[in-house]
Protein backbone atom coordinates (compact mmCIF):
# COMPACT_ATOMS: atom_id res chain seq x y z
CA UNK A 1 0.00 0.00 0.00
CA UNK A 2 1.11 3.54 -0.76
CA UNK A 3 0.40 6.82 1.02
CA UNK A 4 -2.15 7.63 -1.73
CA UNK A 5 -4.09 4.50 -0.68
CA UNK A 6 -4.35 5.64 2.93
CA UNK A 7 -4.72 9.40 2.55
CA UNK A 8 -7.84 11.51 2.80
CA UNK A 9 -8.39 12.83 -0.72
CA UNK A 10 -9.52 16.30 -1.74
CA UNK A 11 -8.43 18.20 1.36
CA UNK A 12 -9.87 21.63 1.99
CA UNK A 13 -7.31 24.26 1.09
CA UNK A 14 -7.35 28.00 0.56
CA UNK A 15 -5.58 29.83 -2.23
CA UNK A 16 -2.51 31.90 -1.41
CA UNK A 17 -4.35 35.04 -2.55
CA UNK A 18 -7.21 34.50 -0.05
CA UNK A 19 -7.08 36.76 2.99
CA UNK A 20 -5.61 35.85 6.35
CA UNK A 21 -9.07 36.66 7.71
CA UNK A 22 -10.52 33.74 5.72
CA UNK A 23 -8.01 31.36 7.30
CA UNK A 24 -8.84 32.71 10.76
CA UNK A 25 -12.52 31.98 10.15
CA UNK A 26 -11.61 28.32 9.56
CA UNK A 27 -9.16 28.13 12.46
CA UNK A 28 -11.72 29.19 15.07
CA UNK A 29 -13.45 25.84 14.59
CA UNK A 30 -12.10 23.34 17.13
CA UNK A 31 -11.65 20.56 14.58
CA UNK A 32 -9.41 22.73 12.36
CA UNK A 33 -5.80 22.98 13.51
CA UNK A 34 -4.16 24.10 10.29
CA UNK A 35 -5.17 25.59 6.95
CA UNK A 36 -3.46 24.25 3.85
CA UNK A 37 -2.43 26.94 1.36
CA UNK A 38 -2.08 26.32 -2.40
CA UNK A 39 -1.32 28.43 -5.44
CA UNK A 40 -3.46 28.65 -8.58
CA UNK A 41 -2.07 25.30 -9.82
CA UNK A 42 -2.86 23.56 -6.50
CA UNK A 43 0.84 23.40 -5.60
CA UNK A 44 1.33 23.39 -1.85
CA UNK A 45 2.56 26.82 -0.71
CA UNK A 46 2.52 26.09 3.02
CA UNK A 47 0.24 25.93 6.01
CA UNK A 48 -1.25 28.52 8.31
CA UNK A 49 -1.58 27.82 12.01
CA UNK A 50 -3.04 30.05 14.71
CA UNK A 51 0.52 30.83 15.85
CA UNK A 52 1.55 31.83 12.32
CA UNK A 53 -1.45 34.14 12.03
CA UNK A 54 -0.63 35.83 15.32
CA UNK A 55 3.08 36.21 14.52
CA UNK A 56 2.93 37.12 10.84
CA UNK A 57 -0.29 39.16 10.77
CA UNK A 58 -1.59 40.35 14.14
CA UNK A 59 1.72 41.00 15.94
CA UNK A 60 3.13 42.54 12.76
CA UNK A 61 0.26 45.07 12.79
CA UNK A 62 -1.12 43.91 9.44
CA UNK A 63 -4.77 44.00 8.44
CA UNK A 64 -6.03 40.37 8.33
CA UNK A 65 -8.61 41.28 5.69
CA UNK A 66 -5.97 42.74 3.39
CA UNK A 67 -3.07 40.35 4.05
CA UNK A 68 -2.76 37.58 1.45
CA UNK A 69 -2.74 34.17 3.05
CA UNK A 70 0.45 33.21 1.23
CA UNK A 71 2.29 35.84 3.28
CA UNK A 72 1.15 34.19 6.54
CA UNK A 73 1.95 30.63 5.45
CA UNK A 74 4.83 28.68 6.91
CA UNK A 75 6.50 25.50 5.72
CA UNK A 76 4.73 22.42 7.07
CA UNK A 77 6.85 20.29 9.41
CA UNK A 78 6.33 17.28 7.15
CA UNK A 79 5.16 16.78 3.55
CA UNK A 80 4.70 13.28 2.16
CA UNK A 81 4.86 12.07 -1.43
CA UNK A 82 1.81 10.12 -2.63
CA UNK A 83 3.92 7.21 -3.94
CA UNK A 84 5.74 6.63 -0.64
CA UNK A 85 4.97 3.26 1.00
CA UNK A 86 2.17 3.76 3.55
CA UNK A 87 4.13 2.20 6.41
CA UNK A 88 7.01 4.61 5.70
CA UNK A 89 4.58 7.56 5.71
CA UNK A 90 3.20 6.40 9.04
CA UNK A 91 6.73 6.05 10.47
CA UNK A 92 7.56 9.60 9.34
CA UNK A 93 4.38 10.92 10.98
CA UNK A 94 5.37 9.22 14.23
CA UNK A 95 8.95 10.50 14.08
CA UNK A 96 7.71 14.05 13.47
CA UNK A 97 5.12 13.60 16.25
CA UNK A 98 2.56 14.88 13.75
CA UNK A 99 -1.08 13.82 13.61
CA UNK A 100 -1.43 14.82 9.95
CA UNK A 101 0.71 15.75 6.97
CA UNK A 102 -0.12 17.11 3.52
CA UNK A 103 0.41 14.70 0.63
CA UNK A 104 1.73 15.92 -2.71
CA UNK A 105 2.18 14.44 -6.13
CA UNK A 106 4.41 16.40 -8.47
CA UNK A 107 4.25 19.29 -6.00
CA UNK A 108 0.43 19.46 -6.18
CA UNK A 109 -1.61 18.92 -3.03
CA UNK A 110 -3.59 15.70 -3.43
CA UNK A 111 -4.49 14.71 0.13
CA UNK A 112 -3.72 14.55 3.81
CA UNK A 113 -2.35 11.55 5.67
CA UNK A 114 -3.74 11.17 9.17
CA UNK A 115 -1.99 8.98 11.72
CA UNK A 116 -5.27 7.76 13.24
CA UNK A 117 -6.69 6.84 9.82
CA UNK A 118 -3.52 4.93 8.94
CA UNK A 119 -3.64 3.08 12.27
CA UNK A 120 -7.16 1.91 11.48
CA UNK A 121 -6.28 0.91 7.91
CA UNK A 122 -3.17 -0.99 8.93
CA UNK A 123 -5.14 -2.77 11.65
CA UNK A 124 -7.78 -3.79 9.09
CA UNK A 125 -5.07 -5.30 6.88
CA UNK A 126 -3.54 -7.40 9.65
CA UNK A 127 -4.54 -11.03 9.54
CA UNK A 128 -6.52 -12.19 12.55
CA UNK A 129 -4.42 -13.81 15.25
CA UNK A 130 -4.16 -17.56 15.01
CA UNK A 131 -6.27 -19.44 17.47
CA UNK A 132 -4.33 -22.13 19.23
CA UNK A 133 -6.32 -25.17 20.11
CA UNK A 134 -5.30 -27.71 22.64
CA UNK A 135 -6.16 -31.22 21.59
Amino acid sequence: MLVRDGMLSDPVALRADASAQEAAEHLVRPEVRVVLVVDGDDALVGVVTPDALVERVVAAGRDPGATPLGEAAVAPPLVLEADLPLEEGYRLLEEAEAERAPVVEGGRLVGVLSRSVVQRRLAEDEPPPEVLSST
